[in-house]
């Protein structure tokens, strides 16, 4: 059996993914992460693709990171994973929970390359995942929220047992799913050592509010 690959958005349910895939014994020895290519950012996470990178030096597994526009994203992913497969990649994994349609547009595109399509979270209650992540001392902040659905004083919160409770009682999918919120993950069981950020400003994109979180290359890992 070959390699995988994990589609990496830096959040909580791809770091939550990994921790799975690994569990069960899956080799995960590439995240690929697609950023928005004019801001340098993830799309709708909105995370500094530098700290994605820190992100996988804390994980311990190489990354890709490719810029695109939204325009390519279609045909940049069918590039990379006709490079997977070449280079003798098993199969790609995500961290998709319920949407049916997000999970069929990637599983066309995964097994057109003939790769295998594994989704570690699929088809579980969103309260269990994000209690999973939580008890399991994965560490995440709010970098983005749907104003509409979550107002702008959740920017910056940590998710955690407080985060469980006040979220659930939203009325909103508790991992944000839907996309009322995304967040970025620093710490965990994903990790070897903590990824240092900082707040910077917020900004608003449409709907959305996002939180500017900036690199701390001042900080020395802890392992």
């Amino acid at each position: 059996m070959g390699p995988y690959a994990l589609l990496w958005s830096g959040g909580k349910d791809s770091a939550l993914a990994l921790v799975r895939a690994r569990r069960v014994g899956l080799e995960v020895a590439r995240l690929v992460t697609f950023y928005d290519a004019p801001s340098g950012r993830v799309r709708f996470h909105a995370t500094r693709v530098e700290l994605i990178r820190a992100q996988a030096a804390a994980a311990g597994i190489e990354l890709t990171a490719l810029g695109t526009t939204w325009e390519e994203m279609d045909r940049e992913l069918r590039r990379e994973l006709a490079r997977l497969k070449a280079e003798g990649f098993q199969g790609v994994i995500g961290g998709d929970i319920h949407l049916a349609d997000v999970r069929a547009w990637y599983g066309e595109r995964i097994g057109a390359a003939g790769l295998e399509h594994v989704e570690p979270l699929w088809g579980e209650q969103p309260t269990a995942l994000l209690q999973e992540f939580v008890i399991g001392g994965g560490r995440a902040v709010v970098t983005c929220v749907e104003v509409g659905r979550m107002g702008r004083g959740w920017l910056g919160c940590e998710v955690d047992g407080r985060f469980l409770q006040q979220v659930s009682a939203l009325g909103i999918d508790p991992c944000g799913e839907l996309g009322e919120y995304h967040t970025f993950c620093f710490g965990g069981p994903a990790f070897h050592w903590e990824v240092g950020w900082r707040a910077g400003a917020r900004r608003e994109a449409g709907r959305f509010c996002q939180l500017d979180l900036l690199s701390r290359p001042d900080l020395q890992p802890q392992r």
